[in-house]
């Protein structure tokens, strides 16, 4: 008598439908195991399947099983019918596809690296309300990147403080003030009252300047509290709120993109916590698949990392990252990603960050273009002429891409320029 049945979970004759989600997934069995008893756990463990075989079932129920369908190294394509997914619910599509699989102890190491998603599946979802267009148009710039610092250090200012900050920032050239991912309501820096001096600053910029400026001010906490400081960003003026993404969960931010587009609000999505699942090379969840899984809900955009400054992250990724959010169809590359056509899903931007400074500003231009939100911190508010001119310092590199001039050239004409580049070259920070 059979015990399990995983190999039933294996065809490797199956060819997907166009209604079949497919994931890509790379997997290390553990001693013992083979690879066909491997990718045929996964797939049931995924789908239908538990680890005996059952004194009954029905039979319409064999229509719901897996197919890993694919094996080539120790890569494996698992194709699973629609029908095992749940209408606009991305967080039930995690619990199946990255959930008790990551436990199973026949498994050493496993990493979801993508998943292509049906338009069956994708219907159900609204994407970002505004995309690159849409943001474009609020903000009125086009023809480069859209610019952001973090007042440094990131937390500790008082909101007047943080506001003053912002104030030099924007008055460089910036569109952006952005909070970090730990800054929230702290004692020192109460959410309620960073929105209030950062929107006396902001007025006096747009006004001194004539330029529309923005804050990304971090929303994050629980959903009603998160609900409450979005109204407020609303009732103040403000058309961004800004969540910790990963840490809040799908759910929550489900729940956000549609209560912040009622409110006339984009979302910033920073992606703390993301390296817990995606550093390992072979184990846990890519960032692409994060950043797929968050533009299928609606951010407006996700940081993306920059392949020079002081995070993980390859030119490779970087390329890849930028793709899977703007792109409206992303073709497969090998043992990396999967087709995906977006259908009339709206794009988002990508956005790097992460120890950049003037000098290292063309290289992030060479990967991304400029469909992109820039962001320096420390790389302005390190100037040698403070904040206001470092931001001046970061306008004048990226007018030296565009102008297709060395940045020793434009340095020549352009002070603040000259300054940073006297200060950090073309430093790449560990």
């Amino acid at each position: 008598m059979a015990i399990d049945w995983y190999n039933e979970f294996v065809d490797l004759d199956h060819t997907p439908g166009p209604d079949e989600l497919v994931a890509l997934y790379y997997f290390e069995p553990a001693e013992g195991i083979s690879k066909d008893e491997a990718v045929g756990r996964i797939a049931s463990e995924s789908s239908t399947g538990t680890w005996t075989t059952l004194f009954t079932m029905p039979p319409r129920m064999r229509d719901l099983q897996a197919k890993a369908f694919e094996i080539e190294g120790n890569y494996v394509k698992i194709a699973y019918p629609l029908d095992l997914w749940e209408e606009g619910n991305a967080t039930q599509l995690l619990s199946g596809i990255a959930g008790n699989i990551f436990g199973m102890k026949a498994l050493n190491r496993l990493r979801l690296i993508d998943a292509t998603l049906p338009a069956g599946y994708i219907r159900h979802f609204k994407g970002p309300h505004f995309g690159i267009e849409g943001i474009r148009d609020m903000m009125r710039v086009n023809g480069r990147p859209l610019t952001g610092a973090v007042p440094k250090p990131k937390v500790g200012f008082t909101a007047k403080e943080h506001a003053e900050v912002g104030y030099e920032t924007w008055m460089g050239g910036f569109d952006f003030v952005k909070d970090d991912e730990n800054l929230t309501s702290q004692s020192f820096n109460r959410f309620e009252d960073r929105v209030r001096e950062m929107t006396v600053m902001r007025d006096r910029a747009e006004q001194e300047t004539g330029e529309v400026k923005s804050a990304l001010i971090n929303i994050t906490a629980d959903t009603e509290t998160m609900k409450t400081r979005a109204e407020m960003l609303a009732d103040y003026g403000w058309n961004y709120a800004m969540i910790d993404v990963v840490v809040a969960g799908t759910a929550a931010v489900t729940t956000l993109r549609d209560y912040c587009s009622d409110l006339g609000l984009a979302i910033h999505a920073h992606r703390a916590m993301h390296a817990a699942f995606d550093r390992d090379e072979r184990h846990g969840i890519t960032m692409q698949f994060l950043a797929k899984l968050m533009r299928l809900i609606g951010v407006t955009q996700i940081h993306t990392g920059t392949a020079v400054g002081k995070l993980v992250g390859t030119r490779a990724e970087a390329t890849l990252l930028a793709d899977m959010l703007r792109e409206r169809h992303m073709n497969a590359l090998p043992h990396m990603a999967l087709d995906q056509d977006w259908g009339e899903i709206k794009s988002a931007f990508p956005v790097s960050s992460g120890g950049l400074h003037p000098g290292l500003v063309p290289d992030v231009l060479d990967i991304y273009g400029t469909d992109l939100v820039l962001l320096v911190s420390g790389g302005i508010h390190g100037h040698p002429e403070g904040t206001r001119a470092g931001a001046r310092a970061v306008m004048q590199a990226i007018e030296a891409w565009q102008e297709g001039d060395s940045l020793d050239d434009k340095a020549k004409q352009a002070p603040e320029l000259k300054k940073a580049l006297e200060k950090w070259g073309y430093y790449k920070p560990k």
